[in-house]
């Protein structure tokens, strides 16, 4: 095999995974009230192409947004199982309880998602729910969205 070959080789097998990947992906419609904003409200994605506020109503409902931030490499898809497993409870400041709904059995602060995190997640609630999303992480009901 001549050495031209082999780099076309290897860059197509370096690329291929990626491209499968997206392929697999059913990143929904644009029926969300925030599509086509430029950020991606859709929680099963996570990076630095989110919103600052994400609901659930909004998962599969921002396909433009969600797979340009996916294709740019600015977005992944968000694992709970390998957020939880990159998760060190012990090891995180939570903040205090000055939150709009502390104290409530969900966790509303934005770093975080999983089973036990609240339906709505503000940007402006990161640090303000300790007590609920501390209990909730060492439960393993929330894990780091930012992992």
């Amino acid at each position: 095999m001549t050495m031209n070959l082999r780099l076309l080789v290897a860059a197509i097998a370096s690329v291929a995974p990626a491209a499968v990947l997206a392929q697999s992906i059913n990143f929904g419609d644009d029926a969300s009230q925030w599509s086509n904003d430029g950020e991606c409200d859709d929680r099963r994605f996570r990076g630095a192409g989110m919103a600052q506020g994400l609901d659930r109503d909004d998962i599969g409902h921002d396909a433009t947004d969600c797979k340009a931030g996916f294709d740019a490499g600015k977005l992944m898809i968000w694992d709970f199982a390998a957020a939880k497993a990159a998760t060190q409870c012990s090891a995180i400041n939570f903040g205090d309880d000055k939150s709009e709904w502390p104290d409530d059995g969900q966790c509303d602060d934005y770093r975080f998602d999983g089973p036990g995190a609240d339906f709505v997640l503000l940007s402006e609630d990161i640090g303000h729910d300790a007590s609920d999303c501390r209990q909730l992480c060492d439960l393993g009901q929330i894990a780091v969205r930012d992992y």
